[in-house]
């Protein structure tokens, strides 16, 4: 980690990733970059459904594979870079028939590696198989959950999935977030951890650097008038008035309170919910 001189209240705690010992590049491969439009937490409709979200640095865009549908063609790690649209480092991979792609880097692989995606590969990490062929106390991070569709579970830096168990046509998988669910066995995944593990270390430091981010303030319900927000108002300081914590919108939130919708599509999946709080183990 990168610590700063105290030169003013903002840098006195100040942390950063200490990025010159793991890029080696400093320009993305413009080939494969491209401009986008941030949604600033808005849906379709251009309703914030996300508050807090806004502004922020401009970004370009890093097309990356999450597919990874080059199979049994062998792809070297040319350049580990940086990618503003999120917290995981990225590489720059050469396929043996000559074709460049972006895919996220895993711990412990760096410029000069190579990896392989086909149903044979060896259990080394960067390498890409069917669940149902990685062995049972592995790690796996870019887990995919319909086949073919794309890896979208433990993305983000310094996150995996842990394969608990392979049982019939699902494998069962320890998530991140301490959730146990199964995934179809004939469903993709890359063997090891995500890199840029440090990032959870990162102290901000102060409120301009959230703004880069596109970060915007959060103001306590309690400190809003009773227009506002169904915790405001009152005379001095005032208790939430109520048992169960809750949003500007009057739903449940937080702190233990169950906000899943109960027909969501992959309740059927979930062995064990995730825990909530400091202890999650």
């Amino acid at each position: 980690m990168k610590s700063y001189n105290p030169t003013s209240k903002s840098r006195r705690g100040m942390t950063n990733v200490s990025f010159k010992s793991f890029l080696t590049a400093s320009q993305p491969h413009k080939a494969l970059t491209g401009g986008f439009q941030r949604g600033a937490g808005r849906n379709n409709k251009g309703r914030i459904t996300t508050r807090h979200k806004g502004g922020g640095h401009k970004r370009l865009y890093r097309n990356l594979d999450f597919v990874y549908d080059k199979k049994d063609i062998p792809a070297k790690i040319e350049t580990v870079e940086y990618d503003p649209n999120r917290t995981a480092f990225i590489a720059l991979a050469l396929y043996q028939d000559g074709e460049r792609r972006y895919v996220l880097i895993p711990q412990g692989l760096k410029v000069g590696d190579s990896f392989l995606v086909s149903e044979n590969a060896p259990l080394k990490t960067g390498n890409r198989l069917l669940l149902s062929k990685i062995p049972v106390g592995s790690f796996v991070y870019n887990v995919e959950t319909k086949p073919l569709a794309g890896g979208v579970l433990a993305r983000s830096a310094g996150n995996y999935a842990e394969v608990a168990a392979i049982e019939d046509n699902f494998v069962t998988l320890k998530m991140p977030s301490s959730e146990i669910r199964k995934v179809l066995a004939k469903c993709w995944a890359s063997i090891g951890a995500v890199s840029n593990e440090e990032n959870w270390l990162v102290n901000i430091g102060k409120a301009g650097r959230s703004r880069w981010y596109g970060i915007r303030p959060t103001v306590r319900g309690s400190a809003m008038n009773p227009v506002d927000h169904p915790k405001g108002g009152g005379e001095g300081k005032q208790g939430r008035g109520r048992r169960r914590e809750i949003n500007v919108y009057g739903k449940p939130t937080g702190k233990g309170q169950k906000t899943r919708n109960p027909n969501k599509y992959s309740n059927p999946f979930i062995i064990s919910r995730r825990k909530v709080g400091k202890k999650r183990e």
